[in-house]
């Protein structure tokens, strides 16, 4: 009886977030260990379709580094990195694409659909969703000079068609997104899952941008984790070196959909079952929440 009274006690405070969110839309960065982990990948598939039964809008943009790293080394195709990101030529982007595309991407969409839900499989190369163009990256050389690098088809997002994830939508189904994309030039470009779902909350307008990690979220400088941080305290952190190597990328990416009008970012360890729903159902909540102010 005391299990089903704590039970009980868990959906009323779900209540008052449930009915906050309804009717709104939230895009979830899906990566990491919750990719890897079969439990793990089974409940984020059945969190995505609780939040679309209870009428909140949901787009999913996923990764897949892992996957694509050990696809290369399967066909004997050395993967090279400058400073975390992928040279990524003409035959590595062909499995990119196959792994995130025509592995992940349907991995996903079977996953949420065996849980209830109905998904969608889309690559930023459906009907134009994602336009883009070449990354130009520059770093310092040994003399610190800044050089200019060739990450071959490693791109950026130029555009989001959102009339796609609009009739997916209203049709009453799950987008989950591949982050790759087109340019003007015609070749298909690779791009950061964090930054694809960064620029599609923007355009969305969405309520909350929501990014899995495999950490607990931002960290103070003794370790402990901050709940809540305001825009206006990110640079700082950053540039006191409180926060380091992966985060900054991914707290640019909240910046940025906060910029864009996005009304709060997460980043959460999707490590932890039920994460997005501890996150956005509690009062107390599990990861970092970022906050215009």
């Amino acid at each position: 009886m005391e299990q089903a009274i704590s039970r009980a006690k868990v959906l009323m405070e779900a209540l008052p977030y449930i009915r906050d969110f309804r009717g709104k839309k939230i895009v979830v960065k899906y990566g990491g260990h919750a990719m890897v982990n079969p439990e793990l990948k089974n409940l984020f598939a059945k969190q995505i379709v609780l939040f679309h039964l209870v009428g909140i809008q949901v787009v999913v943009v996923h990764g897949g580094g892992p996957q694509i790293n050990r696809t290369l080394d399967s066909m004997g195709i050395e993967s090279s990195f400058i400073d975390g990101k992928r040279i990524t030529d003409a035959r590595t982007m062909d499995v990119v694409e196959m792994v995130l595309a025509g592995g992940i991407n349907k991995e996903i969409v079977q996953l949420i659909n065996a849980a209830g839900g109905r998904a969608v499989g889309l690559s930023g190369k459906d009907g134009g969703l994602i336009r883009a163009r070449k990354l130009l990256f520059s770093r310092k050389d040994v003399s610190g000079n800044l050089t200019d690098v060739d990450m071959g088809h490693v791109g950026e997002v130029t555009a989001v068609n959102t009339d796609i994830i609009d009739a997916v939508e209203k049709a009453g189904f799950i987008a989950v997104i591949a982050p790759s994309g087109v340019g003007d030039d015609g070749l298909t470009y690779n791009i950061n899952a964090d930054t694809v779902a960064a620029e599609i909350a923007r355009q969305l307008k969405v309520e909350k941008l929501i990014i899995l990690t495999d950490e607990q979220g931002v960290l103070d400088a003794g370790g402990k984790l901050v709940s809540s941080v305001k825009y206006s305290q990110i640079h700082k952190l950053i540039s006191t070196g409180v926060v380091t190597g992966g985060m900054i990328p991914k707290l640019e990416c909240c910046m940025r959909a906060l910029e864009g009008g996005v009304t709060k970012a997460h980043i959460i360890d999707g490590r932890v079952p039920y994460s997005i729903l501890l996150e956005l159902f509690t009062d107390s909540g599990i990861g970092t929440q970022i906050v215009k102010e």
